[in-house]
């Protein structure tokens, strides 16, 4: 599906006010141009941890970046005033974006909620399930979007809500970040989806099992990023992989098993 080994996550600047710090701007430049420049794709996440941050189509816009299409994820989530909501599906139309990550989203008191009944949602808060009925049913073949799914959550429940996401016009599924081959991202892989494992690129475990909610979970604390992304590619070998927490002064051919692009990285 996606025209790349990799997905780079990748932070846009803090939202302070609608200006966009210039120095922060040309960073996320320098990095998308990067990511763009050694053939991987890109995923931008949409106000992370409940913090407010700058758009996708926004950072494009502002810092005059190119669109790649078969390359480029925009995160969506369900923490938007109405307007707000249709205004960025309106401008990643014009730009061209093709890729949609649809996700719940951490919310928080920065953030506008997103009215069920405004998208024709049925219940007292908007779900993941309900977005994406929006936007395929909306925006009808405008989009192709995605789900998240979270291997760590209570089984049968997560895999079962999962289904619900595809039926809702889910095509492809990015998972949490994986550790080793997990006979729960197995499953989804007989789903009628396109499947991204993800891999957890730092040795922070405690950040991860708290970014998961899984703060209990025992991981050991010598967790090698490179070697465990390695094992991901035995296990899931015709995979595109999300590479998250991904240092940008590393030298990422000398981590990255897959051959990146042909310039030096």
């Amino acid at each position: 599906m996606f025209e790349s080994n990799y997905l780079v996550e990748i932070l846009s600047p803090p939202r302070k006010d609608a200006t966009i710090d210039k120095a922060a701007m040309n960073l996320f430049a320098e990095r998308y141009y990067r990511i763009i420049d050694t053939n991987m794709g890109i995923s931008v996440p949409d106000n992370p941890m409940g913090q407010p941050r700058h758009s996708l189509v926004e950072m494009i816009a502002r810092a005059g970046l190119p669109v790649f299409p078969e390359k480029t994820v925009m995160n969506l989530n369900t923490f938007h005033a109405k307007d707000e909501l249709d205004d960025m599906l309106l401008a990643a139309r014009r730009l061209g974006i093709k890729y949609l990550l649809v996700v719940r989203g951490d919310g928080g008191p920065k953030l506008s909620k997103l009215d069920p009944q405004s998208i024709g949602g049925s219940k007292s808060v908007v779900t993941t399930i309900d977005l994406l009925k929006y936007i395929n049913t909306r925006y009808r073949d405008t989009f192709c979007t995605g789900a998240a799914f979270n291997q760590y959550n209570p089984m049968p429940f997560e895999f079962e809500r999962l289904k619900k996401k595809i039926e809702a016009g889910a095509r492809f599924t990015i998972t949490q970040p994986v550790i080793g081959k997990d006979p729960n991202v197995d499953a989804v892989y007989a789903l009628d989806t396109t499947v991204v494992p993800e891999a957890w690129m730092s040795k922070n475990i405690d950040l991860l099992l708290k970014s998961v909610r899984s703060e209990n979970r025992e991981l050991g604390k010598d967790f090698d990023p490179v070697k465990n992304l390695q094992q991901l590619h035995q296990a899931y070998a015709e995979s595109c992989i999300y590479l998250s927490m991904l240092g940008f002064k590393q030298r990422w051919r000398q981590i990255l098993p897959r051959p990146a692009g042909s310039s030096p990285v």
